[in-house]
């Protein structure tokens, strides 16, 4: 992994395979970092603005060779964009770009100026976190099967990137924000790390055991529920999502206890652990069928949080929940029509067997609720098709009956740049999932789809602030950009992290 720090230092004088800089959009000359640079370079970033070779676009990338000019032997110019839109995203996302850029050009060790604490636009903590997901995210790879290496990865590691800073009062401050960085870096690859996975191997045991490895190294308590916990419970509605498969359901339980002379103050994240999604008999086509070993990415979320939250130690106590199960089609399945109830003796028409992810959180819901005596929970599932169709793939829904809590969320959200957008629960909406034959259908056919399907959750919520997070459309980056890389994106493991730390940070 590559090692992120900071040092006291002035980078006119410090030797680097390369040394990170950058320009905003529109600029006639460089400031700063970038101005000192340019002047010991004898003006030459300021003549290719002059010729509109560097424009300072957002994620533009211009390598200049110092020629002995400077002990840095390469400097990076990344463009910041508008000056006016600059954010904690813009360093997030210019800090994967020049992490990868650098990597595949070989360099091993670089060095950099804090993006935007030193004009006054950002903090300081938070420009150094920032900058240490952007690296961190953007250099994450997943080669765990490929025998011949790649261009990318062969011999070629950017092993560290050093932040140089003069004044000593902000050492302090970019330390604190690195380490933050790293913290929920590691968090989110450990997501991305399950989701990548491919079926054969993350199945619901092996979730179990990756929580259960996590859980242990965290000092945090877990507890796993097999098949003959769930018949002792009478968790019809999992039982009935993993009767056609020959892998064990598991029901993951891991607990942090960060505020424990207060139990009132809890919430329950509880995540869709659907190892692989055939659709069971209402199987889905074949097209693209492979992306359902990514049906388990709002329970791997839930793990990847955990393992953060257990490190940064927020004041408030938490239950990580995974209903982990495997939906497939055999003579022993699920059937369309079939009427099962669930743990809190709600029946449930099976109109459809590919809407299983809601029949799991029921159940995970309900055991939670009664067990732990949770007062908030937020859901976190690839549930729907249709919330790719109303948000595509760049925003995950929100959905509750706590306006509260999904306001905590949006707010986390917003702070991580895992863009999120709240639907309504109208209770209209609540007709389409009557059932003529037991208290609730399955399905509330196509018509809002992501709607009913989150009304369908809330069934069983029964009274507890609550709030649905459906990431259909967001646990797949389509292409690397930023921070981040094609495949599993990780979202919303650093929302979730937030969200904790937000709620603490309220808790009375």
């Amino acid at each position: 992994m590559t090692v992120i720090n900071v040092e006291k230092g002035d980078i006119t004088n410090t030797p680097a395979d390369a040394l990170v800089l950058n320009l905003f959009e529109g600029v006639a000359s460089p400031e700063g970092g970038t101005g000192a640079i340019d002047k010991l370079l004898g003006g030459t970033i300021s003549e290719l603005i002059k010729d509109k070779e560097l424009s300072g676009k957002l994620g533009e990338t211009t390598l200049i060779h110092s020629l002995g000019k400077i002990p840095a032997k390469r400097i990076l110019v990344m463009g910041l964009g508008k000056r006016e839109q600059f954010s904690t995203s813009t360093v997030r996302t210019i800090a994967g770009h020049a992490a990868r850029y650098l990597r595949n050009i070989g360099v091993k060790n670089a060095i950099s100026i804090t993006h935007g604490a030193g004009i006054g636009q950002l903090d300081t903590k938070d420009s150094a976190q920032a900058i240490a997901e952007g690296v961190l995210l953007g250099l994450y790879e997943f080669k765990n099967y490929q025998t011949k290496k790649t261009k990318t990865s062969e011999g070629k590691q950017l092993e560290s990137f050093i932040l140089i800073e003069q004044d000593e009062g902000r050492i302090s401050a970019l330390k604190e924000g690195i380490a933050r960085g790293v913290t929920v870096s590691a968090s989110a690859q450990l997501a991305r790390d399950l989701v990548n996975e491919p079926a054969n191997v993350v199945n619901p045991v092996k979730m179990a055991q990756v929580a259960s490895s996590m859980a242990k190294e965290a000092g945090l308590p877990i507890e796993i529920l097999g098949r003959e916990d769930l018949m002792q419970n009478q968790m019809g509605a999992m039982l009935a999502v993993s009767a056609g498969t020959a892998n064990e359901p598991q029901l993951i339980i891991m607990e942090y206890l960060g505020d424990p002379d207060n139990p009132d103050n809890n919430i329950a994240l509880v995540g869709k652990g659907i190892t692989f999604d055939s659709g069971g008999i209402s199987i889905k086509p074949s097209a693209n069928m492979w992306e359902m070993k990514g049906d388990m990415s709002g329970g791997a979320s839930v793990i990847g949080a955990m393992k953060g939250i257990s490190q940064l130690k927020p004041k408030i106590n938490v239950y990580g929940v995974v209903p982990a199960v495997e939906n497939m089609p055999s003579g022993t399945a699920q059937r369309p029509g079939d009427i099962i109830r669930s743990m809190n003796g709600k029946t449930i028409e099976v109109d459809n067997t590919d809407a299983e992810g809601r029949l799991i959180l029921a159940d995970a819901i309900t055991y939670i609720r009664h067990v732990k005596n949770v007062n908030r929970v937020v859901d976190i599932a690839t549930l729907t098709g249709a919330i790719v169709i109303a948000l595509g793939h760049v925003a995950s829904g929100v959905m509750g009956t706590s306006q509260t809590l999904v306001d905590a969320v949006i707010a986390a959200s917003k702070t991580t740049d895992e863009k999120m957008w709240q639907l309504p629960l109208f209770d209209e909406y609540k007709k389409q999932n009557h059932s003529d034959y037991a208290d609730v259908k399955n399905t509330g056919g196509r018509p809002a789809g992501s709607i009913t399907a989150a009304l369908f959750i809330g069934e069983f919520t029964e009274g507890v602030e609550w709030a649905h997070l459906d990431i259909a459309g967001t646990f797949l980056a389509e292409k690397t950009t930023g921070h981040l890389v094609r495949g599993a994106s990780g979202v919303p493991t650093r929302t979730l992290i937030q969200l904790v730390e937000d709620l603490a940070k309220t808790a009375p």
